[in-house]
C-alpha cells in the first residue's frame, strides 16, 4: 500500500510503502539492531502476519514495523508496532509512520474483523514503568483515537476513529 511520510528535515511528505513482510526478502527487525521487539521471532508465530513501512528514497531500510493477529479468529488485534531507531526521539529521520502503520492495522479491522468486531482494532499498551505506560496510552488516546478499557492495559480504536486515521494517513 502506498502512503505518504514526512521527512523531518525538508518538511516535506515523501512516498512510502507498506509492505507483506512475507512477499519481501528483507531480514526483519531485531532487538540486536536496536528495536524493542524482535519482529523475525514473532512472525514465525501462526495467525500472525508482520507488515514494514519503506520510504520510496530507501527500499532496504525499514522505517516501521507491525505485526497483527486476529484472535479466536474473530478479533483484530495490533500485537506490535514499533518505529525504527533511527525514527525515535529528537534527531529522527522521518515523521507520521506510526500514524501510517496504526491505520493501515485499521483498515485490517474493516477486512478481516467479523460480526460486531468489524472496524474495531484492540492492542495492549505494556511498558515496564507504568509511567511510560500512562503517557504511551495519552499518546493513543489523543491521537490515535483510541479508548482505554476499564482500568487495564487494553485499548481499542473504534470504526469511527479508524475512519480517521484511515482518512488521514492512508488516503492523503
Amino acid at each position: 500500500m502506498n502512503v505518504k511520510i514526512l521527512k523531518i528535515d525538508k518538511e516535506v511528505l515523501i512516498d512510502a510503502k507498506i509492505l507483506d513482510s512475507k512477499l519481501v526478502k528483507m531480514s526483519l527487525p531485531s532487538i540486536n539492531e536496536g528495536w524493542r521487539f524482535n519482529f523475525n521471532k514473532h512472525t514465525k508465530r501462526k495467525g500472525f502476519e508482520t507488515y514494514i513501512l519503506v520510504s520510496a528514497e530507501s527500499l532496504n531500510t525499514i522505517e516501521g514495523c507491525l505485526t497483527f493477529e486476529m484472535k479466536k479468529k474473530v478479533e483484530p488485534y495490533m500485537a506490535y508496532i514499533e518505529l525504527a531507531p533511527h525514527n525515535k526521539g529528537t534527531k529522527r529521520k522521518h515523521s507520521d509512520i506510526a500514524g501510517c502503520l496504526i491505520a493501515f492495522a485499521c483498515r485490517l479491522s474493516f477486512l478481516k474483523g467479523e460480526d460486531h468486531y468489524k472496524g474495531y482494532l484492540a492492542f495492549d499498551v505494556l511498558e515496564e514503568n507504568k509511567e511510560n505506560e500512562v503517557r504511551l496510552m495519552t499518546v493513543y488516546s489523543n491521537k490515535y483515537k483510541a479508548l482505554r478499557i476499564g482500568n487495564s492495559t487494553t485499548m481499542i480504536i473504534p470504526p469511527e476513529g479508524g475512519q480517521k486515521l484511515i482518512e488521514e494517513f492512508l488516503n492523503r
